[in-house]
């Protein structure tokens, strides 16, 4: 990776500047649209609550696919996702945690994955997710080029094909794009188009 940082600290900042942006949302904003097909706001920070829960057991080896169901956020959505996310960091940041294999099991109960790969898959998940909020919320996103230099070989790394069209899939089949910003490459690659914008009443 083209950085001084290593990925624990790649991730967090990632998470941090999803949080920051989740900031920033009210009551009324949480039933917008997302570039997430289907998924409002609300839907959205659910999802990654739920994955931020989900890393954090894989991280303690746990390896219980029902440890990724679907959580409510509860009457605050907005804090019950900073809760989440301080819970992920908390975990990814413990004695040790990179010499520990991760259980990902709701991705394959086929193979565990080195800590390096499984929080890399984590961080390019939430730089995409931070881009997903600030589009939603018609706010700027600014991730350091460092961070997007790291980024982009995760993001050129991910499988393409046929299940990439399968419900639930973790990225949409990639989007022709030129041109642009690194972000905008890793949006594309990831199924994102870098030209979404929230729709408006």
């Amino acid at each position: 990776m083209h950085t001084n940082l290593n990925i624990v600290a790649l991730d967090a900042v990632a998470v941090r500047t999803s949080v920051e942006l989740a900031t920033h949302a009210k009551p009324a904003d949480l039933a917008r649209p997302t570039p997430c097909v289907g998924w409002t706001l609300h839907g959205l920070l659910a999802h990654m609550a739920t994955q931020h829960y989900g890393f954090a057991a894989a991280s303690r080896g746990e390896s219980d696919l029902a440890l990724w169901k679907l959580r409510p956020l509860g009457d605050d959505p907005v804090g019950a996702y900073r809760a989440s996310a301080e819970h992920v960091l908390a975990a990814f940041a413990g004695d040790g945690v990179l010499t520990r294999d991760f259980p990902l099991p709701e991705f394959t109960a086929a193979q565990i994955f080195p800590a390096r790969q499984a929080i890399g898959f984590h961080f390019i998940d939430y730089v995409v997710h931070s881009w997903d909020v600030a589009r939603t919320l018609d706010l700027p996103l600014s991730f350091t080029q460092d961070v997007l230099d790291a980024a982009l070989p995760i993001a050129q790394a991910v499988p393409t094909g046929a299940y990439r069209e399968a419900p639930g899939a973790a990225f949409a089949p990639e989007v022709p794009w030129t041109g642009g910003t690194t972000l905008d490459r890793i949006l594309a690659l990831l199924g994102r188009d870098p030209a979404w914008t929230a729709p408006h009443a």
